[in-house]
């Protein structure tokens, strides 16, 4: 039905995705985006040679270089290169001697009990009329009188403008030494306060809570099936390519594919967040020349063509720091009511199968989206640069997809996902479900089968659907097999955490990545040795809570394509372990 077209583009996806890359890197003038040693140089001259006419004018030093740095175009790739040569040295050194100075400067012995008393009482009365102007205007606007609230605390925080402002009246004699003290106290007291409370009252994430199931599992027939994907760098596009492919875009049921690009903070003071338009590139739309989110976009752009009518694309870019960046991935999440969110693991491989590089900052983000996403998150472990190719679906290929199925709801996401993959005409799903020995009469256990079930007579007539069962003792017989499947596919889907089940135990005891789980944690080991990618799945959690095991998948039809022939390939087997019966 639908195979020759997907067969097609995917066997030209190689060559456009080289061709993008190309075309953007051919670009015109990209050499004279480079920030060179000299640039750099002769913008910290300038700021002295500012700073000196600042002084002969009459002014403070401080004057001139602040207008300078106005002038300075803010992020990439000058922005970006400034703040990356003096960013350590002036928060980790200059900053903290700073405050050190101002604090051996302000004896607060010099303030009479009064003078606090007065002091004190006008902060409160310039606080409390600020925090109530705040509200009027953002009641006035439709927002809640928390919010309302929390900003106008916000308004009222004081830091280092308010602190070189005040040395400033000191050293012009402006302020005397007790009223120095009076406003670096004040400052001090104002920020303690603050911000403990603003944490306590406004949490950002909380407002994109959701409310409605947005998951795989429970996603209606002839219902566009929304995929967010994350992307930190270029080297993650190929692998969420042939996962956007296998994902089965057909007329009947669209793929709509929200790419995030996450670029980190740097050189400029708010975080940004662009929603491009057909046509556009980074350069157009934030100022900047970032080649590498061009060609992003551009092999996305060139992925939809290719499924024009079946697939659409939404490309965001998310400038901001990593403490904060889940706050745009949740935000265009709950938005475009996404039903997987897509993130890419902390760690990349090297081509011998090891640990590559390890990035704690992403690690963070991936944990803090786990914890409060709106809909279902996958976190994708790529080894494609295993395989040595950077795609693998052509009309002659076959994809093997595994599903790991012990039971709970987020094997069921897996499972659900998975579903929709075997309907692929050039996917070929083995669902590996696990049975504990002497537990064929638990509840669970029934449950698990009568959902495996659902899907079995869902894909009646589709031999590329198969459900394997193993009967297993204890978790060391699982591990042994598991490591035993990893060279037979190329993706492998697993939950991220399972229901309780001795299979488990001993197993995470070692685990180096909680957020994968216990299954997840063992297949990412460099251990491993092999081009086996893996999608670790956890369904939405609505208040905190996993959703109701119990709910059946929609699709209860048969879903019948005509499929090629496989080329021969190593299988694995799965077999009943008959000899540990009685």
């Amino acid at each position: 039905m639908v195979g020759s077209d997907t067969s097609s583009c995917s066997c030209a996806w190689h060559y456009l995705y080289l061709q993008a890359i190309h075309d953007v890197d051919a670009k015109p003038g990209r050499g004279k985006n480079v920030v060179r040693e000299s640039h750099i140089f002769i913008i910290f001259v300038l700021v002295l040679v500012f700073g000196f006419l600042s002084e002969i004018s009459s002014q403070h030093y401080l004057l001139g270089p602040l207008v300078f740095g106005f002038v300075v175009p803010s992020g990439p790739p000058l922005g970006s290169a400034v703040v990356a040569r003096v960013d350590t040295l002036a928060t980790g050194l200059f900053y903290p001697t700073y405050l050190a100075v101002t604090g051996l400067k302000t004896n607060i012995f010099t303030i009479d009990f009064r003078s606090y008393m007065v002091l004190g009482a006008i902060f409160f009365f310039a606080s409390c009329v600020k925090v109530g102007t705040v509200m009027l205007a953002a009641c006035y606007y439709e927002q809640t009188l928390r919010e309302a609230f929390v900003l106008g605390l916000i308004l009222n925080a004081k830091g280092i403008t308010e602190l070189v402002m005040y040395n400033i009246w000191k050293q012009t004699k402006l302020l005397s030494d007790q009223e120095f003290a009076l406003a670096v106290v004040m400052v001090v007291a104002v920020t303690a306060c603050l911000t403990p409370l603003i944490k306590l009252l406004y949490d950002p994430s909380q407002q994109f809570s959701a409310t409605k199931r947005s998951t795989i599992q429970h996603l209606k027939r002839e219902t566009e099936f929304r995929i967010m994907a994350c992307i930190h760098t270029q080297e993650n596009v190929p692998t969420v390519i042939n996962i956007l492919e296998v994902s089965n875009s057909t007329e009947e049921n669209p793929v709509a594919v929200i790419a995030l690009i996450l670029v980190e903070l740097v050189g400029r003071s708010t975080p940004v967040l662009v929603a491009h338009h057909p046509g556009d590139t980074i350069e157009s739309s934030i100022g900047s020349s970032t080649s590498k989110s061009n060609q992003i976009i551009k092999a996305l752009g060139q992925y939809t063509e290719c499924n024009e009518g079946r697939a659409t694309l939404q490309p965001f870019t998310s400038i901001s720091h990593y403490q904060t960046m889940h706050d745009d991935i949740m935000r265009v999440a709950f938005e475009k009511r996404a039903h997987i969110v897509i993130l890419p693991f902390h760690k990349t491989y090297a081509i011998d199968g090891t640990i590559g590089s390890v990035n704690r900052a992403h690690q963070s983000l991936n944990l803090s989206v786990l914890e409060k996403a709106p809909c279902s998150v996958g976190i994708l472990i790529d080894r494609g640069i295993l395989g040595g190719s950077m795609s693998v679906l052509t009309s002659q290929y076959i994809y093997h997809v595994a599903v790991i199925f012990l039971g709970g709801v987020d094997d069921a996401e897996a499972l659900a996902y998975g579903s929709r993959m075997a309907s692929h005409p050039n996917v070929d799903l083995t669902v590996a479900r696990f049975l504990l020995f002497g537990e064929e009469n638990c509840k669970e256990r029934k449950r698990d089968t009568d959902l495996l079930e659902e899907y079995r007579r869902a894909h009646v007539g589709n031999e590329r659907f198969v459900v394997a069962e193993e009967v297993v003792k204890d978790g060391a017989k699982l591990s042994s097999v598991i490591r035993s499947m990893v060279d037979c596919f190329d993706l492998m889907l697993v939950g991220m955490h399972h229901q309780d089940t001795p299979l488990l135990s001993g197993l995470g005891e070692w685990s180096e990545c909680p957020e994968l789980g216990i299954i997840g944690d063992m297949l990412a080991s460099p251990d491993f040795r092999c081009s086996l990618s893996v999608l670790v799945v956890q369904q939405q959690r609505i208040a905190g809570k996993p959703i109701s095991r119990t709910a059946k998948p929609v699709d209860k039809e048969p879903l019948i394509h005509d499929v090629p022939d496989e080329q021969v390939r190593s299988s694995w087997t799965i077999t009943v372990n008959e000899g540990n019966r009685g």
